[in-house]
């Protein structure tokens, strides 16, 4: 079994777990030395944030780890990191970031690439089929999302 589709499996569940509490469907989990050490997903909605993206709930959610922790890390995301997500892997020094897909939204792939983060798209179909079917049903709210961040990330 490749890992990497395993993690994302564990990003996917937090995926759904927002989107079952009325949020955005996007998960992410935090692994170190092949252990996930925390998960997070999206609760922009639930709890009225600005910040609680996905890949930030799970950065928090692991705690103040220290430098030899982060490098040993990977994050694993169900969509593409945005700018402010991006920001946080590269000032944590995590060094690797999974990607689920890229194909509805392009994030700040580049920015991680730029900073030697290395990058690796699945293109998994059960990540792209659960934010189109996101963004389709609920496009006041993904469009609403997208104001508010001013269109830094692009939807394809």
């Amino acid at each position: 079994m490749n890992s990497d589709n395993y993690y994302m499996d564990e990003a996917i569940k937090e995926a759904e777990i927002s989107l079952r509490e009325g949020g955005i469907p996007i998960g992410a989990v935090l692994v170190k030395d092949g252990e996930i050490i925390s998960r997070g997903h999206n609760r922009l909605i639930q709890n009225d944030s600005v910040v609680l993206h996905a890949e930030m709930d799970a950065i928090e959610n692991a705690g103040r780890l220290n430098y030899e922790d982060y490098i040993k890390c990977t994050l694993y995301t169900t969509l593409s990191p945005c700018p402010m997500c991006s920001g946080a892997v590269i000032l944590y020094n995590i060094p690797r970031v999974v990607i689920g897909e890229n194909t509805t939204l392009m994030g700040a792939e580049n920015l991680l690439k730029c900073n030697d983060v290395e990058v690796k798209v699945l293109n998994d179909i059960k990540c792209r089929d659960l934010f189109l079917q996101f963004s389709c049903n609920n496009s006041e709210i993904w469009d609403e999302e997208l104001k508010k961040v001013g269109n830094t990330t692009e939807v394809k």
